[in-house]
């Protein structure tokens, strides 16, 4: 065996353990590699059950908004109808009452105006 033979068998060895401690930590990026897919697969698993919840009870909300909605409008309507059925009763009965008032006002001061 040369000198030559010797170096090439050094380099051979060599370069085998430097593969050999390559690929362990290439080994070892596999499998982290392999849970972190496992991970992501439960939390896609986890994650999108929680988004359907999250969407029907959006939907939910809205309806009852829709509600909310129909009943506010229609306090408002009560409200405009009771205000102008205030202002009719006032404008009606608000008139001649006046009058009324007024008249046995006078006829008080008529009355009592002769009692003296």
């Amino acid at each position: 065996m040369s000198v030559g033979d010797i170096a090439g068998l050094i380099a051979a060895l060599a370069f085998v353990a430097l593969v050999v401690v390559l690929a362990v930590p290439l080994l070892k990026l596999g499998k982290v590699l392999d849970e972190a897919r496992g991970t992501v697969r439960q939390v896609t698993d986890h994650t999108l059950p929680a988004i359907d919840e999250a969407v029907a009870t959006i939907r939910a909300a809205n309806g009852q908004l829709e509600k909310v909605d129909t009943i506010t409008a229609s306090a408002a309507r009560v409200t405009e109808d009771v205000s102008a059925l205030t202002t009719l009763v006032s404008a009606t009965v608000g008139g001649p009452l006046i009058k009324i008032s007024a008249f046995s006002y006078a006829v008080r001061s008529v009355l009592g105006g002769k009692g003296r």
